[in-house]
């Protein structure tokens, strides 16, 4: 069984090499491929000085862009299994053989790294967010996922055929929902996740507020209008 490890990238610079030296460092031998999504600053130059195997988007695509590209990836080579993995620091990578093992060991079609499966999530009005999405993916699907924003996400070779064949499936999670919803299996393995390494998360209190609305938006209403007979 063959994982990819998707790292999507922008104006990562001062990160990029932390993250990619713990993860080779922790889990040696593992494929990984950087996927420099238009970054207007040195990622891909020190990714290439490190010889990190990276893809070069022209323009910035986002995380769905970047990442669908990392899926076409994985299908070509023959890929069973891919990891989208922050390129920040965020994600520590001494979790992924516990995911792959729940994967295995279950047959699941998506494994996400949570930060509560026997945690209690901080009562926070970011995590008030993730509650409330917790709740509406409960609502729609029928399952409940502790930890919906994660990103630290692992899929199947059916989920990579998904994610590959259809533009509109991003890594987020309406998606999972709106996938659960259609019969994947979802599994939750606990993990912890650090601080962002270096640089500025995109996501400022104004940005986090947008994206949660943007997520109930989708889950209750959007998904619903998506094309019900998946490739």
């Amino acid at each position: 069984m063959k994982t990819l490890v998707i790292i999507p990238a922008y104006n990562e610079e001062e990160a990029i090499v932390h993250t990619v030296t713990t993860l080779t460092q922790t889990c040696p031998g593992i494929d990984y491929v950087v996927i420099n999504d238009g970054s207007r600053d040195r990622t891909s130059r020190i990714c290439r000085e490190h010889g990190y195997p990276v893809i070069d988007l022209p323009v910035n695509l986002g995380l769905a862009g970047a990442f669908q590209t990392g899926v076409r990836y994985a299908l070509e080579q023959d890929y069973d299994r891919v990891l989208q993995f922050d390129a920040d620091g965020q994600h520590d990578p001494r979790y992924i053989p516990d995911m792959e093992a729940e994967m295995t060991r279950t047959g699941c079609d998506i494994v996400i790294g949570s930060r509560f499966c026997d945690q209690k999530k901080p009562v926070t009005a970011r995590m008030l967010g993730s509650r409330m999405l917790t709740v509406a993916i409960r609502i729609t699907a029928g399952k409940r996922i502790a930890d919906p924003t994660s990103g630290m996400r692992m899929y199947n070779r059916d989920m990579i055929r998904l994610f590959a064949r259809n533009i509109n499936f991003g890594p987020e999670p309406d998606t999972v929902s709106f996938l659960v919803s259609r019969g994947a299996s979802v599994r939750e393995v606990q993990v912890q996740m650090h601080q962002r390494f270096a640089g500025t998360s995109y996501l400022n209190a104004g940005r986090s507020a947008r994206y949660m609305l943007h997520m109930f938006v989708s889950i209750f209403l959007i998904q619903f209008f998506r094309k019900r007979q998946l490739n």
